[in-house]
């Protein structure tokens, strides 16, 4: 039985603009996948109608192999340790 990692769509959550920014240009210079589709957007945390946080929800669609005639084996990893100097 074979199976095929398609695509897949990533939601993160940065503090800034630029981050955000960054990220998705970091991820359009991946030559693993092609970025199907970013977006990032401003979110907001209220209570009692004041704002207390606000971010950037980021999200990016990674597509990996051709769904109809699929050229590569895809293995996802996810790890919780985050290259975080990057973004500053």
């Amino acid at each position: 039985m074979s199976r095929y990692l398609i695509k897949t769509t990533e939601v993160y959550r940065c503090d800034s603009e630029n981050e955000a920014n960054m990220l998705i240009e970091k991820a359009k210079k991946d030559k693993t996948y092609t970025v199907t589709k970013s977006s990032s957007e401003i979110r907001t945390m209220k209570q009692k109608g004041e704002v207390v946080d606000e971010w950037r929800r980021v999200t990016i669609t990674k597509t990996f192999t051709d769904e109809k005639e699929p050229y590569a084996q895809i293995y996802a990893y996810y790890t919780d340790d985050l290259e975080t100097e990057d973004y500053e």
